[in-house]
Formats: structure tokens, C-alpha cells, sequence
């Protein structure tokens, strides 16, 4: 069985990201300087008063969730990492002729203004008091949708769960098949087939991160919104509650192990090495839900755990000239 849409990581926090746009300061009514290019992600660039838009609303989200800010230079570098990615997916969203038209982006609209119990109207007045446009808000949710339909294409669509095994799932759950847990998540990535050099250096700065963390020297979110590559990075590597059956498989032998407030050794993926901290954890729904709510979450923690790997894939065949980054090092070279 396929199942359906891909819950894109990006859109969960889509709306708190609009209504960032909406509620910061009018930092965008100052006078800027000549913008210059900080990226240039294959025949793209990234201009550095795109970067200053975007680091200005995630600062006002992180703040708004109240995640202890990073470092300013931290919060600017890896925001414009996730802007290198999101850049790579439209390009492949335009050369696969995709789009997203009036209704299904005037559907997301709406959904945004009725989560933040507002009509359309009032979201749209509320835009035009902060001095901003409807237009700009439809052109960011619109990036987001194409960016779903092409992680749709080519991850979501390629993933199947059969009964067999939702059936291996509840025998080996057992009673833990319905416990639900709350996870924060921090990613140290390596390139794909690393070097023994590059997955040890890896492998200690996920140690290191975790001494810092353990003896309280750093806050989790911080970190995770300064250093983690994962996909949640900016939300402080909040995963939100996940059932034993939405875990990523290399967390599943891990976190039903964990006291609430544990941080883990670091776990190794294809991906990288990922510190997991038990938030929260609970009980789960129904059992008479349960059948399809594990269909569902393996499916889920499968998307994810292949979504993390692509992500890497296509970054590494991009031409990417990181000009932020390249600047801070000497003689850094792009990818």
C-alpha cells in the first residue's frame, strides 16, 4: 500500500513561520545596503537581503517558541543552508513543469488565517498593517507546495507498507505499540561514502555536543537551531510527539530505552550521527485505530528516514558556491 501525502518537515512549521513574517519588526522598511550575493546554487544565486528576510522571521519564530537564540553568525549559516536546499528542490520543481494553482494555494491560505483564528480578510488586513504584502505570503507558501510536490515525487511516491509489515510491527510493539514520545532531534551529517577522517570528526562533535548538553553548559534548542543539519533544525530540533511506529529506525532500539530527559550517545545513520532527547511520553489512541495508525507511521518514519539521505543526495550533485560559508574559512572551495 502507497499512502497518501507526504507530510512535508517544512510545512508543520509553515504557519508559524507566516505569522513570524507577520508579527516581527519592520527590520524590511530600513534602508539596506547594495545587496550582495552570498550563494550561488547551480545557475541560481541567494542575495543577502534574501538571507536578512529569512534569518529575521526564524529569529522571530525562535523566539515566539521560546528556543534560546544562537549566535548570530550560527542562526545566519544555517538558515542559508536550508535556503541552498529549498533553492536545489525548485529548480527540480521547474524542470519537472510542476505548479500550483489559485485553489490549492488559496486553500493553504485559508487553512493558515483559520489556524490562527482569522478569516482570510483579516489575515490579509493584518499583512497590510505590518507594512506587508498578500502577494509576498502567496509566493512563500507557493515555494512551499512545490517543494512538497517534489519531495511528494520523488520520496513519498516511492515508498510502500505492506501488511506484512504493520503485521511485524504489532507483534514486535507488543504493548508499547501505542506509546507515544515527544523527541528533540540534533543531526551531525556526513557527506555521502565519507572518509574514516570525515565520519570520526563527525562522530566526536556529536560527543562533544552532548558533554556540553548533559553538564548544562548548552541548552538542547540552542544547539540544535545553531549546529544540527536535520530538517528541524530551526524549530529547535523539535520532532513533536511520535508513536513507536513514527520513530526512524535507528532511533527504534534507542528511545523506548530512554528516561524521560535522556540525551543518547550518538546514534549512526547513513546520514550522520544524531543525539535524540527524550522529551515527553505517553500513552497512545485507540487499539481499535491502531492497525492504521501504525500503517500510517511506518509509512512516515519511512519517508523520513529516506527524506534525510536525499536531501544529502541531491545537495552533492548540485553545484553549490557557499560564499557565507567560504568566506569564514580559508580557501574553502565550492561544492
Amino acid at each position: 500500500m502507497k499512502a497518501g501525502n507526504l507530510r512535508n518537515p517544512r510545512l508543520a512549521p509553515l504557519l508559524a513561520l507566516v505569522m513570524a513574517l507577520v508579527l516581527a519588526p519592520l527590520a524590511h522598511a530600513e534602508v539596506q545596503p547594495l545587496s550582495q550575493i552570498v550563494a550561488v546554487v547551480n545557475d541560481d544565486a541567494i542575495m543577502s537581503t534574501e538571507l536578512d528576510d529569512r534569518v529575521r522571521q526564524v529569529r522571530s519564530q525562535l523566539q515566539s517558541r521560546d528556543v534560546p537564540l544562537p549566535d548570530e553568525s550560527e542562526l545566519r549559516r544555517q538558515v542559508l543552508q536550508r535556503m541552498i536546499t529549498e533553492q536545489i528542490e525548485l529548480q527540480m520543481a521547474e524542470r519537472a513543469n510542476l505548479s500550483v494553482g489559485d485553489t490549492q494555494l488559496n486553500r493553504a491560505l485559508r487553512s493558515i488565517a483559520q489556524n490562527n483564528d482569522m478569516t482570510l480578510d483579516q489575515f490579509s488586513q493584518q499583512l497590510q498593517q505590518q507594512e506587508l504584502s498578500l502577494g509576498d505570503v502567496r509566493e512563500q507558501v507557493r515555494r512551499e507546495l512545490l517543494i512538497n510536490q517534489v519531495q511528494q515525487h520523488e520520496v513519498a511516491g516511492q515508498v510502500n507498507i505492506s501488511d506484512r509489515e504493520v503485521d511485524q510491527y504489532l507483534q514486535n510493539a507488543g504493548a508499547n505499540a501505542n506509546v507515544q514520545y515527544h523527541l528533540g532531534h540534533i543531526l551531525i551529517a556526513v557527506p555521502e561514502a565519507p572518509t574514516p577522517q570525515q565520519a570520526q570528526a563527525a562522530q566526536q562533535k556529536a560527543r562533544q555536543l552532548r558533554e556540553r548538553i548533559a553538564s548544562g553548559d548548552a541548552d538542547f534548542q540552542q544547539v540544535a537551531a545553531s549546529q544540527s543539519d536535520g530538517s528541524h533544525a530551526l524549530d529547535g530540533g523539535d520532532l513533536g510527539w511520535r508513536s513507536g511506529a513514527e520513530l526512524p529506525t535507528v532511533f527504534s532500539d534507542v528511545v523506548p530505552e530512554m528516561s524521560v530527559g535522556d540525551i543518547s550517545q550518538p546514534i549512526r545513520s547513513p546520514s550522520g550521527y544524531h543525539l535524540v532527547r527524550l522529551i515527553d511520553q505517553r500513552g497512545g489512541g485507540s487499539a481499535d485505530q491502531q492497525r492504521e495508525q501504525v500503517r500510517r507511521r511506518l509509512f512516515e518514519r519511512k519517508v523520513n528516514d529516506r527524506l534525510e539521505a536525499w536531501t544529502q543526495e541531491i545537495r552533492a550533485s548540485a553545484y553549490i558556491d557557499n560564499r557565507l560559508e567560504n568566506s569564514d574559512s580559508s580557501g574553502g572551495s565550492a561544492q
